[in-house]
């Protein structure tokens, strides 16, 4: 008998996530046919750049200055032992274009744009307003979902150039405030290190980021069921998940970069 019920057991929660899988693929291709309509509403994207890039602006550049400086001080004390200290903004650069920018920003973001995706579609949901737009002949997927997936891909790239430049000056202040660099010398080794390709892997990390976290934020939402309880388990679910799969994403395309695909 126990060997029965954990049998049972494997194999409802194997069915759970297979289920689970398949509803957010059918969610996806939904969600991908209303993004490419022709018809979009600018007004309905406009609204969701400003609330995920305008509103998320300035903790993106108070982070991105502050990694800057913990790089600059870090990499500093180590490059002081080899004479180099003015590889300090170069490598800062390197870091924060190519992985750093696009994983924190994204995070960032997630925390605060993509919880209050879900939250709120799952309010939606639990109170059956959806329901009631699809009565009325409004289309959920293209009024809620699409206008989020434009503007996620839109602003999460240039969030990302943000963080790196506010990383980059932060780094510099400490580079010539704390270790005397000559500032030629620090943008000379800027531009031999950095080149435009390191931030345009960057920018293409942080647009798959913010398709992921725009995607798993609305489809949790709009599977929430059980009133106050399912939306905060939804919103909750909506973050980690985002937060797996970014660092998932980020392994699988690092690669896929230094392959020179």
């Amino acid at each position: 008998m126990e060997i029965r019920s954990m049998m049972n057991s494997f194999l409802s929660k194997n069915t759970a996530i297979i289920t689970s899988l398949g509803s957010f693929s059918l969610f996806t291709a939904k969600s991908f046919r209303r993004v490419f309509r022709k018809n979009q509403s600018i007004t309905l994207i406009l609204q969701q750049i400003e609330f995920i890039g305008s509103k998320s602006f300035f903790v993106i550049v108070l982070a991105g200055a502050m990694v800057g400086g913990i790089f600059g001080l870090q990499l500093g004390e180590i490059f002081k032992i080899f004479g180099a200290e003015s590889m300090i903004g170069a490598s800062t650069a390197f870091a924060l274009s190519r992985e750093l920018a696009p994983v924190v920003g994204a995070f960032l973001v997630t925390a605060r744009a993509g919880s209050s995706m879900a939250a709120e579609i799952g309010t939606m949901k639990v109170n059956e307003q959806i329901d009631a737009m699809r009565v009325m002949c409004v289309d959920p997927y293209a009024y809620l979902i699409a206008p989020r997936i434009i503007a996620a891909l839109i602003c999460l790239p240039l969030l990302t150039v943000f963080f790196t430049i506010s990383g980059v000056m932060s780094s510099y202040l400490v580079g010539i405030t704390f270790y005397q660099i000559d500032v030629a010398d620090f943008y000379s080794k800027l531009t031999w290190v950095v080149s435009p390709k390191d931030m345009s892997f960057g920018m293409q990390k942080a647009a798959m980021f913010g398709l992921v976290m725009s995607l798993m934020g609305c489809f949790q939402g709009i599977r929430a069921k059980g009133g106050a309880k399912g939306v905060g388990q939804a919103t909750t679910m909506a973050v980690v998940a985002t937060y797996v799969l970014i660092l998932v994403l980020d392994f699988f395309i690092s690669y896929l970069q230094q392959k020179g695909f």
